[in-house]
């Protein structure tokens, strides 16, 4: 049978989730590399067509003045002025030969842009290349009286340095801007964690940990944080008022009964009167410490304990009982980090609970079943009766204060209070505590404690 519970009574996992500082965070970066990606969108197009028509301007404006220069220079003045071009403005014009082997211009929409306005400026049959006979260049293709030529310029007049710029630009604003959102969704976060984790503490009975900064600039949070420490200081006070006020009927109903217990014994005659009586007056004072033990509030400290030696303890007692048979299946050397006492408290109500309703119907014996098991850093500490069991629908509510089940369960008088000072005992430890129906019969009581070093 496994520790961890099953079946009716099971607890659904928490649903996954993004927190509030991914989900703010998350929503501010979509709206900023929308906003940049509609810009980007927007400087392509404003600079795009202007920046296409330029540059092919500028490779027009050379070809048609080196082909004005050669059209009007004689043959020997056309060789000196192709010299000086060369020289001068790193331009070369070269005879256009049919067997010339050329790599067309950058198929990118720039590029095409380029060539197809230079066809229109230039005319027919120009050609515009990246490189002629394996020679890398910006070539353009051009006739002069019928006469096919290139004309080789350096790349850098075609320069997409802009282009780039302004891609630097959008990244470095985009980076700017997520980290922007970064900081704006942590400043809108960190008050809602605070509070979160101040609320927590207050659930856990820690008051003075809980308090919260009154300080702060914004107006709201410091509305907000105002009015949750005024409600912790309440809340706290509240808790002490109950303290001092439990402590103090305590004393003042204890001690009657003490002298009524006294009076009892000396004036009633009657040995069964005077049982009855006792016994009476006994489980008033059980039930008071009862009270006691559940309104007890605050943090446990916490120590490394033996498992094994307080279950001892707590069956020390019990030994010569008749009608409670216990078999316990402990790993050797377990150790907790609990407050020994507590936990002693805790196991002798779980054995007091199936003692009282967990006996077979059969034989009148109540079968206990005590487990033990380390699970990486916890330990799992099962508590199994093997009687009738709990319907399904009242397990939920066994934890309740002053909840009763069913007849079959509550044969015996008490506050209904032992399985609320289990859960909240565990709670105060750091643990967690369920219950469930064993699938062979009875119930099943489930304590998850954290692991400590052996002894």
């Amino acid at each position: 049978m496994p520790l961890e519970p099953g079946g009716a009574g099971q607890k659904p996992g928490l649903r996954w989730g993004l927190s509030l500082f991914w989900r703010t965070f998350f929503l501010l970066a979509l709206l900023l590399i929308g906003s940049v990606l509609a810009w980007l969108q927007t400087l392509r197009a404003l600079e795009f067509e202007p920046r296409a028509i330029q540059t092919a301007q500028q490779i027009a404006s050379l070809v048609n003045l080196s082909r004005a220069a050669l059209i009007h220079a004689d043959s020997i003045a056309r060789v000196s002025l192709i010299k000086t071009m060369t020289e001068e403005e790193g331009l070369r014009i070269l005879p256009r030969e049919p067997s010339d082997r050329f790599e067309p211009f950058d198929n990118d929409a720039l590029g095409q842009r380029i060539a197809a306005e230079l066809v229109a400026r230039l005319g027919p049959g120009t050609e515009v290349a990246n490189s002629v006979n394996q020679q890398e260049g910006l070539w353009v293709g051009f006739t002069i009286d019928g006469d096919n030529y290139w004309m080789r310029t350096d790349r850098e007049r075609f320069n997409r340095t802009a282009g780039r710029t302004w891609l630097i630009w959008l990244l470095t604003a985009a980076a700017l801007s997520l980290v922007g959102a970064a900081l704006i969704a942590r400043r809108i976060n960190r008050p809602l964690k605070e509070l979160s984790f101040a609320a927590s503490r207050v659930r856990e009975g820690d008051f003075d940990a809980s308090t919260l900064d009154e300080t702060v600039a914004t107006s709201e949070i410091r509305a907000v944080n105002i009015g949750f420490n005024r409600m912790t200081e309440k809340l706290a006070k509240i808790d002490q008022d109950r303290a001092i006020m439990l402590a103090g009927i305590s004393h003042d109903l204890r001690t009657p009964l003490a002298r009524l217990r006294l009076e009892t014994e000396l004036s009633v005659s009657d040995a069964d009167a005077r049982a009855n009586m006792a016994a009476d007056i006994a489980q008033l004072d059980a039930i008071i410490g009862k009270f006691l033990e559940y309104a007890r509030p605050g943090k446990l400290p916490l120590n490394s304990v033996a498992l094994k030696q307080v279950i001892d303890t707590c069956l020390f007692s019990l030994r010569n009982r008749t009608d409670l048979h216990i078999r316990l299946d402990l790993e050797d050397d377990l150790s907790v980090l609990a407050d020994g006492v507590e936990l002693g408290r805790i196991i002798s109500n779980l054995i007091e609970n199936a003692t009282r309703y967990g006996k077979s119907v059969d034989s009148g014996i109540a079968e206990l079943h005590i487990t033990a098991r380390a699970r990486d850093k916890w330990v799992l500490l099962r508590v199994r009766d093997h009687g009738i069991g709990v319907p399904p629908e009242q397990l939920p509510d066994l934890t309740k204060p002053f909840y009763r089940g069913e007849a079959a369960r509550t044969a015996a008088n008490g506050a209904g209070l032992g399985l609320a000072i289990v859960e909240g005992t565990v709670s105060r430890m750091g643990g967690a505590f369920s219950l469930y129906n064993a699938t062979s019969g009875g119930l099943a009581a489930n304590i998850k404690l954290r692991r400590a070093a052996s002894h």
